[in-house]
């Protein structure tokens, strides 16, 4: 696995989408998460939408736990071949098994060498009497939109009946549902989210958490995203991805999200006509880069990933990075 020398740092990603809605609310009816309240606006995302697209990414890429066998994910849905969910305890044995690892010799250590996500998030694992829990040394926080959001309730049907149609020999008669069912769901047209992360350097080291994992997380977070594939949730864009490391393994400047903003802004938006698309829109980090520049002696280094599309406003002085 190589040696662990994750710093302490912060991620700061932004994303949008289209058309769709990426976290909805099952106690709203299926509609977007609302934490703010109705008269702010804005909507959100929850970190595990966010861990769920990484997972997802991983698992696509490294379906055999890649060459060193260490990119296993121990949260993820897996049947049997007679149609059973595997619950928490099979899954784990599962995983091992399949890297060579003997379940009922295996410790936190073992597991963690095994499962990205576990050394990554975290993990509660209870398998053949054995049960650790671990805190995970990278944590997100909740995404919420850049602006305030409307959602639209639609329907729509489906042209495929629900039943089978019969037809009468005698009279030729159908009896049976002959229209197609009928699909109701709320969307939204654009939006743009920010959602921050911490890394904790003392925690990695504990997960064994490493550099090459940390790298493999930034690609995940951008990729998986791009890899995000399902009806509803719309089509999504990462926009902007700023990793900051830290000298001191105790220091973080914090809510770097509070530093960036939409132009025109608020107000523009707010009792009119949001958003509706990546065009209309500007980041400002101008609040953002005076302080990582104010803080430039505690920084260790920047990095930033950029769609092309994006208008920015303020110089963040950072190392552009791309996808190779």
């Amino acid at each position: 696995m190589g040696t662990t020398d994750v710093k302490t740092g912060e991620i700061l990603f932004v994303k949008c989408v289209k058309d769709g809605i990426p976290n909805r609310d099952p106690l709203r009816d299926s509609d977007a998460r609302r934490i703010f309240g109705e008269e702010d606006g804005r909507i959100s995302l929850s970190d595990v939408s966010i861990k769920r697209d990484v997972r997802d990414y991983i698992q696509a890429r490294f379906p055999d736990g890649g060459n060193n066998k260490n990119m296993g994910i121990f949260v993820r849905k897996e049947f049997t071949k007679d149609n059973k969910l595997l619950g928490r305890d099979n899954l784990a044995k599962t995983m091992l098994q399949r890297v060579g690892v003997d379940p009922k010799k295996t410790g936190q250590d073992e597991f963690m060498k095994v499962a990205f996500d576990a050394r990554i998030f975290g993990v509660v694992f209870s398998v053949g009497g054995k049960a650790f829990n671990q805190c995970g040394p990278v944590q997100f926080g909740w995404a919420h939109s850049l602006h305030p959001v409307d959602t639209k309730y639609v329907q729509g049907t489906v042209v495929m009946p629900s039943k089978d149609i019969e037809v009468k020999e005698e009279t030729g008669e159908e009896t049976g549902v002959t229209q197609g069912t009928i699909w109701t769901t709320y969307t939204l047209p654009f939006a743009v989210f920010a959602m921050p992360a911490v890394i904790n350097a003392s925690i990695a080291a504990d997960t064994k958490m490493s550099a090459e994992d940390m790298e493999i997380l930034i690609e995940a977070l951008w990729k998986g995203t791009l890899a995000r594939q399902a009806r509803g949730r719309g089509i999504q864009q990462p926009l902007f991805l700023l990793h900051v490391e830290y000298k001191d393994p105790f220091f973080r400047l914090g809510f770097l999200e509070e530093g960036i903003k939409l132009n025109p802004g608020e107000e523009a938006w707010l009792g009119s006509q949001p958003p509706t698309s990546l065009s209309e829109i500007t980041l400002d980090v101008t609040a953002l880069a005076s302080r990582l520049d104010d803080n430039k002696d505690k920084i260790h280094r920047l990095r930033l990933w950029l769609e092309p599309q994006l208008k920015i406003q303020g110089n963040l002085k950072a190392e552009i990075s791309k996808w190779h």
